[in-house]
Formats: C-alpha cells, structure tokens, sequence
C-alpha cells in the first residue's frame, strides 16, 4: 500500500510518535475544533497501544503525515467503519506542512478509504464555526446530509473526489 503524493505521504503511528501527536494535540494553534485530550505522555503511549489493536482488527487507522523526507507534519485518523462508509478526522497538520499537505493528505486518506478499503462513501463531521475546513470539503465535493447544534455532517463519494483531483491535478506538477 503506498500511501505517498507528491510532498507527503501517510504511515500508521506507532508509541514512539506519541509526543509529535500531543504536542500537536496540545498546541492552541491546532486544537480548537477537536476534542480534548490528556496532557500525560504515558497516557498518549497507552492509548496508542490500545490503538494498535483496532488497526490490526481493521476498526480504525491511525496516520502521521510526513514530507517526503520523513518530517512529521501532521495526524490523520479513518474511525467509525460502517456498512460501507467510513470516516475520518483527528486532521491536524502543523507549521512544517508542505504548501499542499492538506489537499494531498485529504486525498490519500480517501485513496486508502476508497480503494484500499474498499468503501462506496465516506461520511465525516465539522464543528460549526470551522469555516476553513468546511470550505474545504465543499471544495472537495462534499455534500451536507445533516447538522445539530455544534456539527454539520457530510458525505463524499469516489466520484466526487476523482472529479475533485483531475481538476487539481495541474497543481502538483
């Protein structure tokens, strides 16, 4: 599974990332729309371990994004493996990103989701008032299927995000 684009590419976290994630997770600039985590490193260990288990039952996958020469830049999770959809969050990427991590980070998660996977859809969530992320997935073609009062819930398809990438295509190059 090569889960690379052209300046970042995806690999599953392991205990020893634990302190990039909680100063990622930890850092006021990041954590606005996420929810809250402990500050205690062996607490982060440990729920990495825990993790590790569900990835081996494939219940969920855990990413740090990296540039192309192995610097941590980011986290990504896909969770909540349903009937055919998955979802994905935990999308933090801090400032030693390469200019397009988001947008190549967004479409690997989907590469992993769609076709390694095998998913026919992927439903996600965004905080109201996270209007940059929520631009984003409209961008990406992202259609809301449902709110409350702090999230509006979204859906995507393979197609929409293959439109999304031959439109973005010239970018990369």
């Amino acid at each position: 599974m090569n889960l690379q684009h052209s300046t970042v590419r995806l690999r599953f976290v392991e205990v020893e990332d634990a302190e990039f994630i909680l100063s990622l997770r930890l850092d006021d600039r990041y954590n606005k729309f996420l929810s809250g985590v402990s500050p205690d490193l062996e607490s982060q260990k440990s729920w990495i371990k825990k993790y590790k288990v569900d990835e081996a039952e494939q219940k969920q996958f855990y990413f740090i994004i990296e540039k192309l020469d192995g610097t941590p830049c980011g986290t990504v999770r896909v969770y909540d493996i349903r009937d055919g959809s998955f979802c994905w969050g935990s999308w933090i990427l801090n400032e030693n990103k390469t200019r397009f991590a988001a947008i190549e980070s967004a479409f690997l998660i989907y590469k992993f989701g769609f076709e390694h996977l095998g998913f026919k859809k992927c439903h996600f969530d965004v905080m109201k008032g996270n209007d940059k992320v929520i631009s984003f997935h409209k961008k990406m073609g992202a259609v809301q299927v449902g709110e409350d009062e702090a999230n509006n819930y979204y859906e995507i398809t393979p197609d929409a995000v293959k439109k999304s990438e031959e439109q973005l295509s010239g970018i990369f190059k």
